[in-house]
C-alpha cells in the first residue's frame, strides 16, 4: 500500500505530461507553423466542405478524373496498405479490373500509379501522366476538347519536392473542382 499512492501520482503526472502536454504543444506548434494543414486542409465550396486536400476521395463518374486504387477503400479514418504480395491473386484481380476500367491496351499502356494503390491507400495525388491519360475520357464526357482538359491538368500540376522530387503530380480533388468551375 505504501507504493500505491506514489505510483498513482507518477502515472498521473506522466499521463498529463506525455499525453495532454505533448498533444497540446504539437497542436499549438502546428497551428502556428502550418494552420491550413493542421486544420485538415478542408476545401470549401459554397460554404460546404467538399473534401480534404490531403485525403483521397473516390470519383467514379466518367466526367471526373479518377484517383489511384485505395487499399483503405477511400476511408479517411484508417490508412492501410493491402499487404498483398506481388504473386497475390487478389492483387492481380484488382489490377486486371483497373486496367479494364481504363480500357488500357498494349498500344495504350496505363501509367503504373493508376493501377497500384499508395502505401497508405489515401494518397490524393496522381502523376501528371496519370491525369493526362484520363484527359480524353473526361473531355468527351464534359463536351470539352482534349486540349482544354490537358491545359487545365498541366496548369494544376506541380513538383512537390522541387529538384529532389521533380516528377509532377496533380491533386485529384482540386482538378475535379477546377473542371466543375469550367461549367462544362
Amino acid at each position: 500500500m505504501t507504493y500505491l499512492l506514489p505510483s498513482i501520482r507518477l502515472w498521473l503526472v506522466t499521463l498529463l505530461v506525455c499525453v495532454v502536454g505533448y498533444v497540446a504543444l504539437m497542436l499549438a506548434f502546428a497551428q502556428t507553423a502550418a494552420p491550413w494543414r493542421a486544420d485538415g486542409s478542408i476545401i470549401m465550396r459554397d460554404g460546404q466542405a467538399v473534401g480534404s486536400e490531403l485525403v483521397v476521395q473516390n470519383f467514379t463518374a466518367p466526367e471526373y478524373f479518377w484517383p489511384r486504387p485505395s487499399a483503405a477503400d477511400y476511408d479517411g479514418m484508417g490508412a492501410a496498405g493491402s499487404n498483398w504480395s506481388p504473386t497475390s491473386e487478389n492483387l492481380a484481380a484488382r489490377a486486371a479490373e483497373t486496367v479494364a476500367r481504363y480500357g488500357a491496351t498494349a498500344d495504350n499502356p496505363i501509367p503504373a500509379d493508376l493501377v497500384a494503390a499508395s502505401g497508405g491507400g489515401l494518397d490524393p495525388h496522381i502523376s501528371l501522366d496519370g491525369a493526362l491519360y484520363q484527359a480524353g475520357r473526361v473531355a468527351e464526357a464534359r463536351g470539352l476538347t482534349e486540349a482544354e482538359v490537358r491545359d487545365l491538368v498541366t496548369s494544376l500540376a506541380h513538383a512537390p519536392g522541387g529538384v529532389f522530387a521533380p516528377e509532377p503530380i496533380v491533386n485529384v480533388l482540386q482538378l475535379n473542382l477546377a473542371l466543375d468551375r469550367t461549367g462544362a
